[in-house]
């Protein structure tokens, strides 16, 4: 049975595998989505500038480059820069899924994959990046502005680009300032705690969006053995909270 339509986003579907291309096209045509195909990196690059690109489905072993490569460079680009992506991949390694999240892919999923997991993923990360936001007067924490009807970020005047699951982290970390978050509740509430998942998927956004901040990062405490709080305004970090490395926090598997 096919899932239900879902939407008419197009979708750019990179793999060298024609087989592959072609199963998940026709599944994501059947969803009602837009497929667009590419089967080498280059070809990638080139369809993803032509704009309107609502998700990138792509391989990281590809003929002619990496597709880390592949989506630095689209990240890059002001056309493509805010597109979301989902990594299908063989490469099972947590470091190969960790550089991917940290390069800015807001999923990911391994090969063989079930086709109507592949649509409810993408209809999944579609849906968190267009979640209503609640409007709120208090979008200026410290040098952060958060300006939620333009969809922006800014610290000391100057824009940050974030993806749509870093922009989405930090809206809720804004709303809740002040108050830990457990890494299990991020998980809920940002990436719909895909079964999968685990909570260092939480730790390398965290670290990733610390970086984007620049020193405004530093706003962004690690409780230790417990997850993250936004500092209140101006306010220095506090006795209790200790930052720790990333692999600190990861738990066991």
């Amino acid at each position: 049975m096919q899932p239900a339509t879902i939407g008419s986003d197009r979708i750019l579907i990179v793999d060298d595998e024609p087989d592959i291309v072609e199963l998940t096209a026709y599944h994501l045509a059947a969803a009602g989505y837009q497929p667009i195909t590419a089967l080498t990196g280059e070809e990638a690059i080139e369809k993803g500038r032509m704009g309107g690109i609502a998700l990138v489905l792509l391989d990281l072993m590809l003929p002619d480059m990496s597709g880390f490569d592949v989506m630095t460079t689209l990240r890059a680009d002001p056309g493509t820069g805010n597109c979301a992506f989902l990594m299908l991949t063989a490469l099972r390694e947590d470091a190969d899924r960790i550089k991917g999240l940290s390069l800015g892919a807001d999923d990911y999923l391994t090969k063989p994959f079930n086709p109507d997991e592949l649509v409810l993923r993408i209809a999944a990360i579609l849906r968190r990046a267009r979640a209503p936001r609640i409007p709120s007067e208090a979008d200026t924490i410290g040098p952060i502005v958060v300006d939620r009807p333009g969809h922006r970020v800014s610290v000391r005047g100057v824009d940050v680009g974030l993806t749509p699951t870093e922009y989405r982290l930090l809206l809720l970390m804004v709303d809740s300032r002040g108050l830990a978050q457990r890494r299990e509740h991020l998980l809920q509430a940002v990436w719909g705690a895909e079964p999968d998942m685990q909570t260092r998927t939480v730790d390398v956004h965290i670290q990733r969006l610390r970086t984007k901040l620049g020193s405004a990062g530093q706003m962004i405490e690690t409780v230790r053995g417990y997850g993250y709080r936004l500092s209140a305004e101006n306010s220095s970090p506090s006795a209790e909270v200790d930052d720790e490395p990333v692999e600190e926090n990861l738990p066991a598997k």
